[in-house]
């Protein structure tokens, strides 16, 4: 099965793994990670989409966010940990974003959240890459 298939059935799991991209995806009943290293290790560059199970932009912004992190380059996406939350888990992170997802934020050194600004659907994945890369280094 695809990771896009199913990341969006939100189909539970201890883990889904890319290993010839070295790619992790770990499912939790509150979120879903994405690592481009299977390594533990802390991360200086995170972000969170907020998202729900059935939201086709959702789905788009995801499947767009794990090509950005294979591409390569001098502003390369391979050690942002990303961490999708699915909102209908938390009754707080549904009444902030139920009429407002994909919502991506950039998390801080102190743990706080920044609202990035919203990614058109119509972007392409080097764009995409792009506005994140630039983003994480404001």
């Amino acid at each position: 099965m695809a990771i896009s298939a199913a990341v969006a059935m939100g189909r539970p799991t201890s883990g889904l793994f890319l290993t010839s991209y070295k790619a992790r995806w770990v499912f939790t009943p509150s979120a879903l990670s994405y690592s481009s290293s299977s390594s533990s290790s802390s991360f200086s560059r995170k972000l969170v989409l907020y998202s729900k199970p059935g939201c086709c932009l959702c789905d788009g912004l995801k499947e767009k966010l794990q090509a950005a992190f294979l591409l390569a380059g001098p502003d390369s996406l391979h050690d942002v940990d990303l961490q999708i939350r699915d909102i209908t888990s938390n009754p707080e992170w549904e009444n902030a974003y139920q009429y407002e997802i994909p919502v991506l934020a950039k998390v801080l050194s102190d743990g706080t959240e920044v609202t990035l600004p919203r990614l058109s659907p119509r972007l392409g994945v080097e764009l995409v890459h792009k506005k994140i890369a630039v983003a994480l280094k404001e």
